[in-house]
């Protein structure tokens, strides 16, 4: 075969195709079209890509330049045609353009995020920066330094997950504390937020991964009244400034005296106000102080924790905290 004939054989088959294309009427009609014009196994393009080797070598360049040339024109026609049929066949509504968009979901900052933000922002006008730490903690950083003793509960394997290398997956954000008070000297006045994980079955008032906040100052001379003082503040600053406080007993490890802070609030349930627990709090305990590194004779300070998902369900009214954790549009999109 010559280049010339070679090129003949293109243009017949260039001349062929509209007609051929233009005769597909349908989906399946255009399938054959396509396999009979570019079709990898018996396409009249591929029997004239068979045909090159026969050419001499210095015609090759110019027949392959010819056939690439016709390939992509080809190609464009077929698909220019299948978009036509396929527009042909799709139903009316689908083609009225007078018909309102598809809302689009707006993005929204998490609830809980939401309510981390408002609580640090409070905070921050005390002077409290904040200050975060690692997720997986030595279990040294995580009790010991924290004044639990070796039976205590919380240290078993069916509450703390324990990690191959010996850490753990910290169980509060306490660690925070005694790693700030490490590197840098009293003043301190620091909130830790951050994710913590127990070993908890996930249910309406329960999760194993949840986010926590912490609050630590250490100074001379700070007492309880400076600790209720400050929480006060807070809860009326988040919850209203007519809202009830109290402070009640309790115990923690790393903290004596302990107390758990509680408001008089309706969380809007249909059950009225009531006492809720926000948080749990107490002067830091001297043995997390010298554990820092500190003198306990000369500092002292005070800590609490709070679980923002908690306080963002008695701030929106929420009565299964797994609502929180779903990422449900549907849910989330009321926030936005």
């Amino acid at each position: 075969m010559t280049l010339h004939e070679f090129q003949q054989a293109c243009d017949a088959l260039r001349a062929d195709a509209p007609a051929r294309i233009a005769a597909a009427l349908s989906l399946e009609a255009w399938h054959d079209v396509r396999s009979a014009m570019v079709g990898r196994k018996s396409g009249r393009l591929t029997e004239l890509m068979a045909l090159l080797p026969q050419l001499d070598r210095e015609e090759r360049r110019d027949a392959g330049a010819a056939i690439n040339t016709l390939k992509l024109a080809l190609e464009a026609a077929l698909e220019a045609r299948k978009a036509e049929l396929e527009a042909s066949a799709a139903p009316a509504l689908q083609r009225d353009l007078t018909m309102p968009a598809r809302a689009l979901w707006r993005g929204a900052v998490h609830p809980v995020s939401l309510v981390i933000d408002e609580i640090c922002d409070i905070f921050r006008e005390l002077g409290f920066t904040v200050a975060l730490g690692p997720e997986a903690e030595s279990p040294w950083y995580n009790f010991t330094a924290l004044n639990f003793p070796d039976d205590h509960p919380a240290m078993d394997m069916h509450d703390t997950l324990y990690l191959q290398d010996g850490g753990v997956l910290r169980t509060h954000t306490s660690p925070v504390q005694v790693r700030t008070l490490q590197s840098y000297a009293p003043p301190v006045r620091i909130l830790a937020p951050g994710n913590v994980y127990r070993r908890d079955f996930f249910d309406a008032t329960h999760a194993p991964a949840f986010a926590q906040l912490e609050g630590l100052a250490i100074d001379e001379g700070i007492t309880f009244a400076d600790l209720k003082a400050t929480l006060a503040h807070f809860a009326r600053a988040f919850y209203g400034e007519r809202t009830p406080t109290r402070l009640v007993p309790s115990y923690f490890p790393f903290t004596e005296p302990s107390g758990q802070m509680e408001v008089f609030f309706d969380v809007g349930d249909g059950r009225g106000a009531r006492w809720i627990e926000i948080m749990g709090c107490g002067l830091v305990h001297p043995a997390v102080l010298e554990a820092a590194g500190l003198d306990s004779e000369k500092y002292s300070g005070w800590a609490f924790g709070m679980g923002p998902a908690r306080i963002a369900m008695s701030r929106f009214g929420l009565t299964d905290i797994r609502l929180l954790y779903d990422s449900d549009v549907r849910f989330l999109e009321q926030f936005a």
